[in-house]
Order: structure tokens, then sequence, then C-alpha cells
């Protein structure tokens, strides 16, 4: 909502370049009318302009949940005083109980220092100024770009290994790690492309083309190698994952817990087969739910590989043509293994 290019930052930059400083209540009225004291009712449309003009006044202006209408402004509010804060400033220190106890979106734009805070359930955030946070979203590209290179190489190393059969779980591991990791990276990168609006649409277009494909590789990395095949399973694994602290995903050992291991396995050592999820995936045009039929059928990669035309065929959702472009695409991916190892 605050994000550049929207009528609100309009408003909010307004604000800023003119130095009167606000308050702005963003909820529904209602709803906060137990905090008002005094005030003009206006329940005009929002523009720019208007919350420019209103600003002038003492007091807070409140918004509409969609910042559509100024309902009122030069409102005293008037937040539970026992409420604890640790902001100095009156101003700041009233957004800040409000945001505590409504839940609502307060902002408090600083006369003097032209910093906007941001309040949500006591939680503040302070807008940074866009080429600071331009810088930011460009590093954290760069960044991913070269985890993602790095992802690509230990995944391309997976596959081969898979269809050699000589595959490891820390080889597993090392991929599984790596997607997290472009994945989190990804999820951070987007905070800087939010704040931007429409500064940060060719860093978005980039930061799409970055992460295609991460998502599916580490659920199918999952799907292959977990110790229980079941949606439930593969979901609990995923989410289990995701709130992992970031020294925990450097643990193999933990990571291997989560895949349904002993922490204290040997992860060099243990050899494991790939069920053929994460191979089938690379196939053009074959649904989900058919894969997953083939590899319930055939139990493992090794076995999908070695099946005739006329044993892929069987498998309900398949048929001939398909069975075919199976084959073809399975002996595509071990040709591309070759080419990569000997070039």
């Amino acid at each position: 909502m605050v994000a550049p290019g929207t009528p609100l930052r309009e408003g909010i930059d307004s604000i800023i370049h003119a130095r009167t400083g606000g308050l702005i209540l963003i909820a529904e009225p209602d709803e906060a009318s137990f905090l008002f004291s005094g005030g003009i009712k206006l329940d005009i449309d929002y523009t720019p302009a208007l919350l420019y003009q209103v600003a002038k006044m003492d007091g807070a202006i409140v918004l509409d949940p969609a910042g559509e209408r100024i309902h009122w402004a030069n409102v005293q509010l008037m937040p539970d005083p026992t409420i604890l804060s640790m902001e100095t400033g009156t101003r700041h220190r009233t957004a800040e109980r409000v945001s505590k106890q409504t839940k609502a979106l307060v902002i408090a734009i600083s006369q003097r220092r032209d910093v906007v805070s941001l309040y949500v359930e006591g939680m503040k955030y302070i807008l940074q100024d866009i080429p600071q946070v331009l810088s930011k979203a460009n590093q954290g590209i760069a960044t991913l770009e070269k985890y993602r290179a790095r992802l690509d190489q230990v995944a391309a190393r997976l596959t081969g290994l898979e269809l050699l059969g000589g595959c490891t779980l820390h080889d597993v591991l090392s991929t599984l790690q790596r997607a997290e990791l472009v994945t989190r990276m990804a999820a951070e990168t987007e905070r800087y492309i939010i704040e931007l609006g429409t500064e940060g649409r060719l860093i978005e277009m980039q930061l799409e083309e970055t992460v295609v494909g991460v998502v599916g590789e580490r659920a199918a990395l999952v799907r292959d190698y977990s110790a229980i095949d079941t949606d439930e399973q593969v979901d609990r694994i995923l989410y289990e994952l995701a709130a992992l602290p970031h020294q925990e995903l450097l643990d193999f050992g933990r990571l291997a817990e989560l895949l349904g291991y002993e922490r204290k396995t040997s992860t060099v050592d243990l050899t494991v087969a790939p069920r053929g999820y994460r191979a089938l995936s690379r196939i053009p045009r074959l649904p989900r739910l058919v894969a997953q039929k083939i590899v319930h059928r055939f139990g493992d990669l090794d076995a999908i590989v070695n099946a005739t035309e006329d044993e892929l065929a069987s498998v309900d959702g398949v048929g001939p043509v398909r069975a075919r472009e199976l084959r073809e695409g399975l002996r595509s991916l071990q040709e591309i293994d070759i080419v990569d190892r000997y070039p």
C-alpha cells in the first residue's frame, strides 16, 4: 500500500516534502472509533492532494482499510496508556500503542527527520530511501544468481548419479540444502521488490527468471527420498524445512532426520535410490498424477528406466504415445548427463 507508484505513497511523499509530519490510521472507522477524541468527519474519496492538505492540521487522519476514502481528520487518538511503548516521541508512541491495541496499520511521519515508520500489531518498520532499497535488491539478485548456479551444478550431478545408480544421501542433501537456500534468498529479495513498488519491476522479472523451477525441484527431492511417500509426509517435511534456523539447515544430520533417516547416519556412505518423481518431472507434458502412478507401479527410477514401452503403456493414463515420449525423455536425460561429464 505504501510502495512507490501507489496513491498512498504519493500522499506520504507530499507530507514529507512539506515537513508537516503526520499520523495516518488505516482501519475500519467503526472498529477504531473508541480511540477517537474530537476530529472532523470528512468521509470523502481519497486523493494524494487531499491527504497532503488535511495533514496540515494536528491530529490523526483515518483512512478505510483499502485506502480509498478519508473518513476523519484532525482526530486525537487515545490508546490505552498502560500499553508498553519504547518510543519517545508523542506521535510514534501513540502509533505503536494504537497498532498493538487495534492490530491496524498506523503510519507515523516524522516532522523533522523525514522518516516514515509503519506499525502493525506492535511491529515497526522504517521505510528506506529508494536508492538504498534498490542497491540491496540488486545485491540480493547477484547473490541469488550465484546460489542458483551452484544449485544447478549439484542438481545436474545428482541426476547423473541417479541414472548411474550410485547416488548417496550426501548428494541428495547437498541439492536439497541448495534448493532451500535459493528459496530463502528469493524471499529476502522479494521483500525489497515489494518495497520498491513500480521501481522494482525489472528486478522482479530477474527474480522470477532466476528461481523458476526451484520450488518444484525441492518438492520432488523430498518426494523421491523421504522415508515415507505420502502427501501428508511430504507437506510436513517441506514445512519443517522452511522453518529450520539457518545453522540447522547447514547440518546434514538434521536434514537427514527430516527425511526420516537416523541423525547419526553417515550420509557419504549411505546409498539411496530415487523413486523417480524428480526425473519424471523433467519429462515434457507428463501430468503429476500420471507420474505418481508410474512410480507406484515400478517402485523406483531404475525400474522405470529399464521398463519397456509396453510396460509403461500399460500404466493407467500413459498409453503408447506417452510411453514413447517417456522413453525418449529418459534417454535424453542420460545423453545430457554424458555430454556434461565428457565435454
